[in-house]
């Protein structure tokens, strides 16, 4: 019996630590060979010296369970680098079918004290690191229809998160730029279709060294040597599903997942609508539609980020 991704090659950013090396170690076990990417700095707000070490460890990890995989050490915020990965890629496998980003940093400061550089440095490793990836991915698959060739097969699966959702008040750049990766995602998705491509996206919720903070005291196993709720090892099916061909009618679409979950996210619906008695709105007629209908929601509606999660300690 053949596996659902055997004769696939996928691509898998930030995969040498957490979510992405489980995403990798997933699409391998399912069949795909796999290029893993990963900066390998040492710190989780894109510090210390790159190394090549946690990628080339979990591409050892997959060739020793029989496996094909190469490791590649590159920034995907850099367009050049972006671009190589893809060559790696069809130059190792012949082909790329899937993409996988999930390289993201960390600069956590609330929106007063914020730096430019802490604000750019996280909308390029997450929002261009996507973009960049995709780009010269989509080149390629339209590359291939554009010659001719049939049966075009193309996955991408994106990674933004709640905070885009929920608000972060210590996280202005980082739910900016998850906001971002959802309408890259979903305007790929509507580009890229007629060449046999889809492109979704994830809010998972795991324990990695990025939310190591974000989760302390949340969701913890219930008793030693159970599975963390929050392991990485909840998310990877997901994405092994949304990469494979069982996956070919869901494009456009946001899921959240995490243990035991996922949760089909509707676009945004209107909650409300008030129209002019006259040609146009003056001030005074806004105020007596608007304000009665905020002052009459509830009190707590904006939540507290674990409340919005659903989180509970203990």
């Amino acid at each position: 019996m053949s596996l659902p991704l055997e004769g696939l090659s996928a691509i898998v950013t930030g995969a040498g630590r957490g979510l992405g090396r489980a995403e990798a170690l997933e699409l391998a076990r399912l069949g795909a060979a796999v290029v893993v990417n990963d900066y390998g700095q040492a710190g989780r707000d894109g510090s210390g010296e790159a190394s090549a070490a946690p990628a080339e460890e979990v591409a050892a990890e997959i060739r020793a369970a029989g496996g094909r995989a190469v490791a590649h050490l590159g920034d995907v915020s850099d367009f050049e680098t972006a671009r190589a990965l893809i060559d790696l890629a069809v130059a190792e496998f012949g082909k790329l079918d899937v993409l996988v980003n999930n390289a993201g940093i960390l600069r956590d400061r609330m929106v007063f004290s914020m730096s430019e550089d802490e604000w750019d440095s996280v909308v390029r490793v997450h929002l261009k690191g996507h973009f960049n990836t995709t780009h010269f991915a989509a080149v390629h698959w339209r590359g291939r229809s554009k010659a001719g060739e049939a049966g075009v097969y193309g996955r991408i699966v994106n990674t933004s998160s709640e905070a885009f959702l929920a608000g972060s008040a210590g996280q202005p750049n980082y739910a900016a730029a998850k906001g971002g990766i959802v309408g890259l995602t979903t305007s790929s998705a509507l580009a890229l279709a007629r060449y046999g491509v889809t492109a979704n996206v994830i809010c998972p919720r795991a324990r990695t060294r990025m939310t190591e903070d974000v989760f302390a005291g949340f969701a913890e196993p219930a008793a030693e040597g159970d599975l963390d709720p929050l392991s990485p090892e909840h998310v990877a099916p997901l994405v092994g599903y949304l990469a494979s061909p069982a996956a070919a009618g869901v494009n456009g679409q946001l899921l959240v997942v995490h243990g035991g979950m996922v949760a089909v996210v509707e676009r945004p619906k209107v909650s409300a609508k008030f129209d002019t008695a006259k040609e146009t709105f003056t001030y005074e007629e806004l105020d007596s539609v608007l304000t009665p209908h905020y002052a009459s929601r509830p009190a707590g509606e904006t939540f507290a980020a674990a409340e919005v999660l659903g989180l509970k300690k203990g």
